[in-house]
């Protein structure tokens, strides 16, 4: 399940939305050394420059 927040406001999204986002953020994670396949959170923070 993934959760998206802009500028601390939580955004609605739905279902599919919330699956597509949590699997290719978890697939990207997942195939970068020392990150355990057992994670339990993920979390992103991105700041615009």
């Amino acid at each position: 399940m993934a959760n998206l927040r802009v500028d601390g406001e939580i955004v609605p999204i739905n279902e599919f939305v919330s699956r597509m986002l949590a699997g290719m953020i978890s697939g990207a994670v997942l195939s970068l050394k020392g990150v355990r396949e057992d994670w339990e959170r993920i979390e992103i923070e991105i700041r615009r420059a």
